[in-house]
């Protein structure tokens, strides 16, 4: 087995200006090959990695000329290795990961192993964001009393994950209150390159949310992986992925006056989902890039995953390497990182000559074309100008339930709700706002739209417009550093006259944390079937996931949140209709209270300074009290507490024997769901708040949980029996067996009585009986969810038959065990004729040698039909997570493939997991025979 790099030969020391070296790098211009100077920017930095981490078994010489010959062989799948520099976990999934891992510690402990194996040997930076719940608002006390509930709900929790900081070296844990996670990231994480003992490297990363993409922004590459794929890297093992086409998007002119980077991410998103990325990386060039700041351009960068592609990349260029200076990193952390890029030709200096580059296709955009809009209400990428929107909105009443649709008849459509707001007498309507919320890490980076909606509340406070008491207002800002500069702005106190005060600093209503709205305004909704509405600051607005009672939800800029949130509803022509009445009686309208460009840029000047910066994130490595107060255990195994509602040892090696179950079809298997197109992994497996009448909600109830003490699903993703009985718990949820009732429920088909989906497939698995799941195009897409595959096995899903899949989600499937099949191109359910009430048969081969990837699969049904599927094993390499479960495995046991002469195909391995029903009994089953 070779030990040495074969490309030693142009590992090259990298001089100074002023004598001496910053350290030695793998030199791409010392290799003299042409072809690389025309590679994409995203592109080089793959091929380093593939260089620097060449050792001929893990990563081979021609994986390195794949991706020099990438104009060449990226049109034909080619897979490559690629491993990242490090891992980057949000406490939703990271206490899953660390789990997993001390999981992991406990079998080697049990098998009498060095359980001291089970470390990262890559950085982990873990960001605890995702815990604060919106439940105060609209008060100066409310980032101390919403902080104050975080600690009491997840004390456990954060005590398990300050453990997992201790007990595994190479992991760093933010702690709660600091900031969300990507813009911790953007402003302190991002190393743009790495020094490690004197090898300079670029900064990459992968990480357990779908919009690490973020970091894009900033030149580093970044994209969301499920946690399987996470914690693979993080114990040293290459993911296995398809070497990536490559989008050039190319950008002209300048955005108009009163246009946000907000604008342009929509209108990014819409060009990009109508293109098709899926897959393929998205780099921006052209001259318009210089109009963009760094923080535009993580904007964009960010809801990579909504536009569908890999990576949204900006290369490094100097406006990064201002921002680097603006957020603290020091002159000499910023002067290596631009030699070093400059020297490895990775840096865009927009002063030369461009070389001219070679994409897989190609976008434009003027920026000058862009438009004032908000995407809604229930798709990111459903983009409406502002000059349509209330056409939109009336077409959306009238249309049929759907993604723009609610199907209120006509006569309803106009209907007034009178209610009493605490002694106040007030109304509601279809379309009024009663969430708005500044959220999210799309935008709470961002100090041109930050500051942008505190000139918005100045204005419309000096006019006398108030935002209606039942409007939750909230503020969350993405760091301190936000803070900091509204309050010296002097413009925090025109936000709290509007409502928005600060309420802490974490992922909230964009993930669904926005806490329970007033039992007024509820009853007034659901007593009356009223269409109500959330906007909000975020990147996802799917049914159910901001609030369950805002049927429609719309993405929009901050200061166009705290527009819709004067206005009360979204009902409204911003061009000829006035917002609200001012002080003296007169109209106002929203120029009336919109800054101009030149306005916003001032105050960005005046107030952004780089020792915010500094000063907020060196008091994050302090801790805050708190979170310093939270005693934990010394040691390195995991004391499991029986009775925790939040950390419970997963039974995924319960009742396992050492001969696996063997290659298996299903038989005369029972429907359990009957889905549509895009039932998304917020559908599979919510992150928001725990209904009362749920199955999570009695199984908390009957542990002596309050209600009130509940939480949200995200939060108790540590605990399977919760995450089991939250699996398609979203009460959005559209079941083809329901008839056009929207809920969380299904129909045991074979006494027809409606259920839980649970209580169902409890029944089911009591009685003996598989299930299997049909669904339409882009199952499970949204966030990279392992729950989203985990739950549906522990519910006894055996396979799931759909139109297409999300590529992370199909192979979380695979790896659990569930097996993934596709109709053929124009056939689904319906044109089948079936109607889910059948029983399935999937036979398979009972030899795992006589399965073939992508290899047609016959269903046959109980009622006689009978139709062909293929069968998403899914190519005739192995599948990423596969791949790097397999090679944890080699590594932990030392088990040397080369020297015993044992060589496994890829699909021998992707079907040996199979086999033993999932990723984690095969290596189980192995570290005992080793």
């Amino acid at each position: 087995m070779a030990t040495t790099n074969p490309f030693q030969k142009i590992l090259t020391a990298l001089e100074k200006p002023d004598g001496g070296e910053f350290g030695k790098y793998y030199s791409l211009p010392a290799l003299n090959d042409p072809r690389i100077d025309k590679l994409p920017f995203s592109i080089k930095i793959l091929l380093e990695s593939a260089i620097r981490n060449c050792d001929e078994f893990q990563v081979k010489s021609k994986d390195v000329e794949k991706i020099i010959d990438w104009e060449n062989t990226s049109p034909k799948q080619v897979e490559i290795p690629f491993k990242p520099a490090r891992v980057l976990l949000q406490d939703f999934t990271g206490v899953p990961a660390v789990v997993d891992l001390a999981c992991m510690r406990d079998a080697m402990n049990n098998l009498k192993g060095d359980s001291n194996k089970i470390n990262p040997l890559v950085p982990v930076d873990l960001v605890i964001d995702h815990s604060v719940q919106v439940d105060v608002a609209r008060s100066v006390n409310a980032v101390q009393a919403n902080m104050e509930l975080e600690f009491q709900r997840n004390k456990e929790r954060f005590g398990f994950l300050k453990w997992g900081s201790n007990a595994f070296h190479n992991m760093l844990v933010v702690p709660p209150g600091s900031g969300i996670v990507h813009q911790v990231n953007l402003e302190y994480l991002g190393r743009v390159v790495f020094n490690t003992d004197g090898l300079l490297y670029p900064d990459s990363v992968v990480g357990t949310d779908s919009h690490t993409t973020m970091i894009d922004g900033l030149g580093v590459a970044g994209w969301g992986v499920g946690g399987i794929e996470a914690e693979a890297t993080m114990l040293g093992q290459p993911m296995s992925m398809v070497l990536p086409g490559v989008v050039g998007f190319k950008l002209l002119g300048k955005l108009r006056d009163g246009v946000t980077a907000t604008d342009l991410v929509l209108t990014v998103t819409q060009m990009l989902r109508k293109h098709g990325v899926v897959g393929k990386f998205v780099e921006f060039y052209g001259e318009g890039m210089s109009e963009l700041s760094l923080a535009d351009r993580a904007t964009i960068a960010n809801m990579s995953p909504e536009y569908g592609a890999t990576m949204g990349f900006f290369p490094v260029d100097r406006v990064t390497l201002q921002y680097l200076k603006l957020t603290g990193r020091s002159d000499d952390k910023v002067a290596l990182i631009e030699s070093y890029l400059r020297a490895n030709r990775m840096f865009v200096d927009y002063n030369e000559p461009q070389v001219e580059r070679v994409y897989s296709s190609y976008l434009e955009l003027n920026l000058n074309e862009v438009e004032p809009c908000i995407s809604g209400p229930k798709r990111p990428h459903d983009r409406v100008t502002l000059k349509e929107m209330k056409v939109d909105w009336h077409a959306c009443l009238d249309n049929r339930v759907g993604f723009k649709g609610f199907a209120v008849p006509k006569e309803s459509q106009n209907k007034v709700v009178e209610f009493t707001f605490h002694g106040t007498p007030a109304q509601l309507r279809h379309g009024d706002v009663v969430i708005a919320a500044i959220t999210s890490c799309t935008n709470t980076s961002n100090p041109s739209v930050m500051l942008g909606a505190a000139l918005v509340a100045k204005k419309a406070c000096e006019l006398g417009l108030e935002v209606k008491p039942w409007i939750k207002t909230s503020l969350a800002p993405g760091s301190g550093v936000v803070t900091k500069y509204l309050q010296k702005s002097g413009l925090q106190q025109y936000l709290n006259q509007l409502g928005f005060h600060i309420v802490g600093y974490g992922c909230t209503t964009c993930i669904g944390n926005s806490g329970d709205i007033d039992d007024t305004v509820a009853s007034a909704i659901t007593e009356n079937d009223i269409v109500a509405a959330a906007v909000l600051s975020g990147n996802r607005n799917f049914e159910g996931r901001v609030h369950p009672l805002t049927r429609a939800n719309y993405l929009a800029s901050p200061p166009l949140v705290v527009a819709y949130a004067l206005a009360g509803t979204v009902d409204i022509d911003f061009e000829t209709e006035p917002i609200g009445l001012g002080k003296d009686g007169k109209k106002i309208f929203f120029r009336d209270i919109w800054p101009s460009n030149e306005e916003v840029a001032e105050v960005v000047q005046s107030n952004v300074l780089p020792h915010m910066f500094m000063a907020t994130y060196e008091a994050i490595t302090k801790g805050n009290p708190m979170w310093n107060q939270l005693s934990v255990p010394d040691g390195t195994l995991y004391a499991w507490d029986p009775k925790s509602t939040y950390i419970h040892e997963p039974p995924y090696f319960k009742d396992m024997t050492m001969s696996p179950p063997g290659a298996h079809g299903v038989k005369n298997a029972y429907c359990l769901l009957n889905f549509g197109d895009s039932i998304t992994t917020d559908h599979i497996s919510p992150a928001g708040s725990i209904h009362k009448d749920s199955p999570a909600a009695k199984y908390l109830l009957e542990r002596g949980v309050d209600r009130r003490d509940f939480n949200s699903y995200g939060s108790r993703r540590g605990n399977d029996e919760i995450m089991a009985r939250g699996t398609f718990a979203n009460i959005r949820l559209v079941n083809k067996f329901l008839k056009g009732e929207v809920g969380p429920k299904t129909i045991h088909i074979p006494t027809g009585e409606k259920l839980s989906v649970f209580d169902a497939a409890m029944r089911y698995k009591s009685e003996g009986h598989a299930t299997i799941i049909l669904a339409g195009a882009e199952y499970g897409s949204g966030s990279s969810r392992d729950w989203a595959a985990k739950g549906p096995m522990l519910l006894g899903v055996k396979a799931v038959i759909a139109k297409s899949f999300e590529r992370i989600h199909r192979s979380n499937l695979v790896g659990m065990g569930i097996i993934p099949l596709c109709f053929k191109t124009g056939e689904d359910a319906d044109t089948l004729g079936l109607t889910g009430e059948e029983r399935y048969t999937i036979d398979l081969p009972s030899s795992v040698g006589e399965i073939k990837p992508g290899q047609d699969v016959t269903v046959v049904t109980d009622n006689g039909k009978s139709f062909v599927c293929t069968l998403r094993f899914d190519t005739e390499v192995m599948d990423c997570i596969m791949l790097c479960f397999f090679r944890i495995f080699i590594s932990l046991v030392k088990f040397r493939l080369l020297q015993n002469s044992l060589v496994f195909s890829s699909l021998q391995v992707e079907l040996a997991y199979f086999d033993h029903g999932g990723i984690l009994q095969y290596v189980i089953r192995n570290l005992i025979k080793s």
